[in-house]
């Protein structure tokens, strides 16, 4: 239904009670812009909350997802503000998995 070409991750969290447009902002802070058919992930502080935005080349889309357990494998400050993800890595991490052990072939590897 929706085309994504790339998936962008902030490393900074967000206040999940922002709305499209307090997204959006943070989309253009963080990435310098938000482009056609890529979708931004965001966490709150505590990882247990994701959101995200997409911009399907005619307008803006904002999903959430809440972890009941658990968190969400986010990556610290360290290393930056922002990290490109392929689809493989997203399913990973979405579920909870070792996303950053998934090497280009979706194989995972240790590091």
């Amino acid at each position: 239904m929706i085309r994504i070409d790339r998936i962008w991750l902030a490393i900074e969290p967000l206040d999940m009670r922002a709305g499209i447009e307090t997204a959006l902002a943070r989309v253009v802070q963080v990435f310098g812009a938000a482009q056609p058919h890529s979708a931004y992930l965001f966490a709150n502080k505590r990882a247990n909350r994701m959101k995200v935005l997409v911009h399907d080349g005619f307008g803006v889309w904002l999903a959430a997802r809440r972890l009941n357990q658990g968190r969400f494998v986010w990556p610290g400050s360290e290393q930056g503000t922002q990290r490109e993800l392929t689809p493989e890595q997203l399913r990973a991490l979405v579920i909870g998995l070792p996303w950053r052990r998934l090497g280009d072939d979706a194989s995972i590897s240790v590091l």
